[in-house]
């Protein structure tokens, strides 16, 4: 299409990735790509013990090294704290350690040989104190204390409270309870942390890595450094995937202090070892609930306690565990609702972002219970779903309204229109031509927030650029601080502006990825940039146009800043509360196959259905799904991250086991559907989250209707299936809490 031609409608059009080929042939600039000649390596010193107090740090014996330039501690630290949410993590431990991966010191020296030995050669005395690995543990009076000036090991309780719990039990003619476990899980990006910091010729601080949200990381660091923030500039290179682990700072803060007290350009790349050991992970999570329902399949009452391991800092624990409490009873509209959410010190790895955010957690319980409850009352699984699903006007547990365009029943049926197709197609039962393998098929609901949630600041600015005067000439500059990692961000955001401003996607330049040039449109998380930033960009780039039209001039800039409805902080006794403004509905279909005596379960077919209001890139979001499910069939069968006495075990990639592509669905069917969202572009909702949430319940139920056992820990491994079934052959899977106990 030349530059002349009016463009036929650029959204849902399947456009190819503009960073594939460089990403396909290795062109493509990965942060551990811009290390060059010259610059200073730099080597962290961990701690590698869970909890002590640092008596003294001897830099001499590394400073004695040849080529070792520099030794930083905690005092070359301006100000000696970070976070996210809450300052509690220091840059560089200078008086307790409190998990295995704290960084007590950083090596700079001429070479990485040279910084390696000289991070070996640091002597660090310590002594010991007492370590806490359980959350529950931690919890109870007298536990060690990780943060010994909290007074409490507990970071956050969320208490949700709608309706009469205890009326809600009288009513039910059905009550069910179990516990169920989730595990840590790590976010296995391919390339781990690396970058290179340096003084630009105005003496500011330049980052150049790989993260979630540029202006986030640029406020972080400027803070620890003591210097306005428009000193401080941070770039982004190519980004090896991220799924919530790029969130917090790695080593971009060491790089900064590096580069700011030493006065030359330095580098720093994690092995996948240090990786594992240092960034945060998923958090495992021990929900106990209790659920109650009629004998015509009306869900009374839900009570649940979830308890989430924090780890030793509290990253977005917080946020994670009202996320969690939140959907603990999962897309269903129940009157009594009674829920505790606890977030924990532990003296574990930090648990943080990951994709789903807590929901997964939340909603493997939630799932499993609905179809339980559906089978003690003699009920279609679907049918009680259908019965109880949000519906638009529902209210949350949080006694508010649902944002409009709830969809968790469309998705629903058409997963149920799927399940209806294979029931036709096959009256065979479970069986197969294998004596010893079962096959089962399951159904699971899920739903969550686009965007931040409890009254978070939330909001996107874009600043659109015209060019020309005449309609063949023109040509756009789209600034938006939005990070790419992975999902097609750039892409999306440039057909939107495309789409907009009626021109050619080549004729629309992106400058995305330097806080320096680019407003701020927040963080890559919460499936929310294609909603936030697209409607930030789409809105600046109809207001450019409008002026272009009606003006003479040849150059029009365009700022907006969209902030979508509201949200509201939880009541701290009811959790009353506009949590969101925005969901992503989801259901799937999984069909299983159980070895009876491996243990193995292999998932050959998923049918994912996800309403995104209006697919931008078509293709993108197919991919998203299918991305997504990699993650959801190591999360739900294969990753068991192990942590044992504060240390990680699984710390290589030949001891944690993720999915390949043998261990993928031979069939997977991403079904799209496109009902409006109020607020979003040309009514998108975001995507990118939401095929992890319900798959491993539906994982698990399948696993049921094949072998007739609940397994209600994560990941479901052999074992554990295994487990299960010699619990059914004893006669004890008739029992709730027995049945789970024994799947463990």
């Amino acid at each position: 299409m030349s530059a002349t031609q009016a463009p036929a409608t650029l959204i849902g059009s399947d456009l190819p990735r503009p960073d594939a080929l460089g990403k396909v042939t290795g062109a493509a600039r990965y942060p551990a790509d811009l290390i060059r000649p010259g610059m200073l390596h730099l080597k962290a010193v961990f701690a590698h013990r869970p909890h002590a107090r640092i008596l003294e740090i001897d830099p001499a014996p590394a400073l004695a090294h040849p080529g070792v330039v520099a030794v930083l501690t905690a005092a070359d630290v301006p100000h000696n704290a970070y976070g996210l949410i809450e300052e509690d993590q220091p840059a560089l431990c200078g008086d307790v350690v409190r998990f295995e991966g704290d960084r007590v010191a950083l090596v700079a020296a001429e070479s990485a040989e040279a910084a390696a030995e000289g991070a070996r050669l640091v002597r660090v005395q310590y002594e010991d104190l007492p370590p806490v690995f359980d959350p529950e543990t931690a919890m109870a009076p007298g536990a060690p204390l990780v943060h010994a000036e909290k007074g409490s090991n507990v970071v956050f309780h969320c208490p949700i409270r709608k309706g009469d719990i205890e009326r809600g039990f009288a009513e039910a003619d059905v009550i069910l309870e179990d516990e169920f476990q989730t595990g840590w899980q790590e976010h296995a990006y391919l390339q781990p942390e690396a970058g290179i910091a340096y003084r630009d010729d105005e003496g500011r601080v330049v980052i150049e890595t790989a993260g979630q949200w540029l202006h986030e990381d640029r406020r972080q660091i400027a803070r620890m450094l003591g210097l306005p923030e428009e000193q401080v500039v941070i770039r982004y290179a190519a980004i090896g995937g991220a799924f919530g682990g790029r969130e917090d700072l790695s080593l971009q803060h060491l790089l900064a202090l590096a580069a700011w007290k030493l006065d030359r350009p330095v580098a720093m790349q994690w092995t996948r070892e240090e990786s594992i050991i240092a960034h945060h992970k998923r958090h495992p999570m021990r929900i106990r609930c209790r659920w109650g329902a009629t004998r015509e399949g009306k869900i009374t009452a839900v009570q649940a306690t979830v308890i989430a391991d924090a780890g030793a800092y509290a990253s977005t624990s917080v946020e994670v565990t009202k996320v969690a409490s939140l959907f603990s009873s999962g897309c269903y509209e129940v009157p009594n609702i009674h829920v505790d959410g606890y977030a924990v010190y532990t003296n574990n790895v930090p648990t943080g972002a990951f994709r789903g955010f807590g929901a997964p957690q939340a909603q493997f319980a939630a799932e499993i219970m609905v179809t339980r409850l559906a089978h003690a009352l003699g009920l279609d699984p679907v049918e009680l779903r259908r019965r109880n699903i949000y519906r638009e006007g529902s209210l949350e547990p949080t006694q508010n309204p649902l944002p409009p365009g709830v969809s968790a029943g469309a998705v629903l049926e058409r997963c149920a229109a799927a399940l209806n197709e294979r029931r036709a197609r096959s009256d065979d039962g479970n069986a197969t031509p294998d004596p010893f393998i079962r096959r089962g098929v399951g159904i699971a609901c899920g739903m969550k927030n686009v965007g931040y949630s409890f009254g978070f600041p939330e909001q996107a600015t874009a600043t659109v650029e015209l060019f020309g005067r005449f309609e063949g000439e023109r040509r756009a500059r789209v600034r938006v601080g939005a990070a790419d990692v992975g999902q097609g961000t750039h892409l999306a955001l440039r057909q939107i502006a495309a789409e907009t401003l009626q021109l050619p996607l080549e004729a629309v330049e992106m400058i995305t990825d330097d806080s320096a040039e680019a407003p701020n449109a927040g963080s890559a998380s919460a499936s929310r940039l294609t909603l936030m930033a697209g409607r930030a960009v789409a809105e600046a780039a109809a207001k450019a146009l409008a002026e272009w039209r009606d003006s003479e001039r040849e150059h029009v800039v365009s700022t907006v800043t969209f902030r979508p409805p509201r949200t509201t902080p939880l009541d701290p006794v009811t959790g009353a509360c506009t949590p969101n403004y925005c969901y992503g509905y989801a259901a799937q279909l999984v069909e299983v196959e159980v070895n009876l005596l491996t243990g193995q379960v292999r998932v050959p077919r998923v049918v994912s259905v996800h309403d995104v209001g209006r697919a931008i890139n078509r293709q993108q979001v197919e991919g998203q799904i299918e991305g997504c499910l990699a993650q959801a069939v190591g999360y739900a069968l294969l990753e068991d991250f192990q942590v044992k006495d504060g240390r990680v075990v699984t710390r290589y990639f030949n001891n944690y086991l993720l999915p390949t592509a043998l261990d993928m669905p031979t069939e997977i069917e991403p079904v799209i559907l496109e009902l409006a969202d109020p607020n979003g572009p040309f009514g998108a909702r975001g995507v990118a989250e939401m095929p992890l949430v319900p798959f491993a319940a539906a994982v698990s139920i399948a696993i049921h209707d094949a072998i007739g056992v609940w397994v209600t820990r994560l990941p479901m491994t052999p074992e554990r299936v295994l487990a299960a079934l010699a619990a059914k052959s004893e006669g004890m899977q008739e029992t709730g809490m027995a049945e789970s106990a024994l799947a463990r």
